[in-house]
């Protein structure tokens, strides 16, 4: 293994193997060049060698991506920290005047609607998927402001994060099965992808870690991990993960720097260790498969296992530019296949029985010709949840609920898009 000061490597400059960071850690590969940037953020982290059993090459040109044959640059420089909004991007130092209109702390308002929530949940199955939609809305203008505040700031307070959070997670345990029907629409996803991923992989995230008998501390750290977990990506261009196109072996390489990004935000605002290790290791999978240190299961961290999981099923089931989502049922199934044993047991079963088979918010079509919603899981059979009779209604005005079974209770299919955009209509949710 050769050692390469990082004060003495060119610009542009190639290597012809992995360039690595600590003889595990893989920071580039031989396709990608090494930039003045990075060595200066690198020398920034306090990191003076890097190591390949490569040697250093030539320094060559690059270019930057083009529209249009003719629009041709040098090479290009650290992007300004930017987020993706009506396929724009906008700055994140463009949203700083907001920022410091706010007079009080940023997780003011998210406790506020949860405080105002406790006095106003009723036993009305509308009025309280109605309370829930506005606490969740909170959080998500909640990890915007943090985002954002720490785009323009340089700055994230774990103390504050925490306080914020914990109201959080006892909210989800108090409301699980209405917060995970939550459907964040496509327009929404669309417009602030990084926020809303994070968001929706947050909550997944703490229902697991609940069936899981975490303390509540434990919980809360684990919260506010997921809710930074793609906070490095802040720091690349938006075009890396808003596109529709298929990413080069060069910028999937780059993107996939955003975990140890992360890492380093977090690891410089002094948050806890395992905090640190959940951001960095959330790509890493239990056959070695993953990134950024290609780790095997029992070195692992049991936030970034859980996190992997959460943002997996996140994942497939939000649209994006490439690709339309998918349905929670399709996501479940494959995360219980663990094609290559990707991921932890334990954790896939902890999703299992807290989202049953046909997840909580799935619609459903029944074998006695009734469609009906997912509304909980049944303990003892995850394969036949409690669901929601559409068009049924108890003395009170809510919505009929049954034990789905292998009999006249059973589930024969999952409702597609289109079927369950039509109902959703109908209803008049959307």
């Amino acid at each position: 293994m050769n050692s390469f000061p990082v004060s003495a490597i060119n610009d542009k400059t190639f290597f012809s193997r992995d360039l690595l960071l600590d003889k595990t850690f893989i920071l580039l590969n031989s396709m990608c060049p090494f930039t003045n940037t990075l060595k200066k953020a690198l020398l920034e982290w306090g990191f003076k060698v890097v190591y390949s059993e490569g040697n250093q090459g030539v320094e060559q040109t690059i270019q930057a991506p083009s529209t249009s044959p003719a629009a041709k640059t040098s090479a290009p420089t650290r992007p300004a920290l930017s987020i993706q909004t009506d396929f724009k991007t906008v700055s994140f130092e463009e949203l700083e005047l907001d920022d410091k209109n706010k007079n009080e702390k940023i997780g003011d308002n998210a406790k506020k609607a949860i405080k105002e929530a406790k006095t106003s949940l009723a036993n009305n199955e509308k009025s309280r998927m109605d309370v829930v939609q506005t606490i969740y809305d909170e959080y998500m203008k909640y990890i915007t402001a943090v985002y954002t505040h720490y785009a323009t700031h340089k700055v994230l307070n774990y103390n504050e994060l925490s306080e914020t959070v914990k109201e959080l997670c006892i909210f989800i345990k108090d409301n699980r099965r209405y917060v995970l029907r939550i459907t964040p629409s496509q327009d929404t996803i669309t417009k602030n992808y990084l926020v809303s991923h994070s968001m929706r992989s947050t909550v997944i995230a703490i229902v697991i870690a609940l069936q899981l008998r975490f303390t509540l501390s434990k919980i809360v750290d684990l919260g506010v991990c997921c809710i930074l977990h793609e906070i490095g990506q802040i720091r690349l261009p938006p075009q890396l993960y808003m596109t529709n196109r298929t990413l080069s072996p060069a910028e999937k390489q780059k993107l996939a720097t955003h975990t140890v990004l992360g890492f380093n935000i977090v690891k410089e605002n002094n948050f806890p260790t395992q905090i640190q290790l959940g951001i960095l290791e959330h790509h890493e999978r239990e056959n070695r498969t993953g990134y950024p240190r290609k780790l095997a299961g029992n070195q692992i961290d049991i936030f970034a296992k859980i996190i992997g999981v959460a943002c997996t099923f996140e994942a497939i089931t939000a649209p994006r530019h490439f690709r339309q989502a998918r349905s929670t049922y399709a996501a479940m199934v494959e995360i219980l296949k663990n094609e290559g044993k990707q991921f932890d047991d334990t954790v896939i079963k902890a999703l299992l029985y807290s989202l049953s088979l046909f997840p909580i918010g799935a619609w459903v079509y029944l074998v006695n010709g009734k469609i009906a919603q997912v509304t909980d899981v049944s303990p003892t059979s995850p394969g036949n949840p409690i669901v929601s009779v559409l068009g049924e209604k108890d003395s009170s005005g809510n919505p009929i609920t049954i034990q789905t079974d292998n009999d006249k209770n059973k589930i024969v299919r999952v409702l597609n898009r289109q079927e369950t955009q039509d109902i959703l209509k109908t209803m008049n949710v959307q």
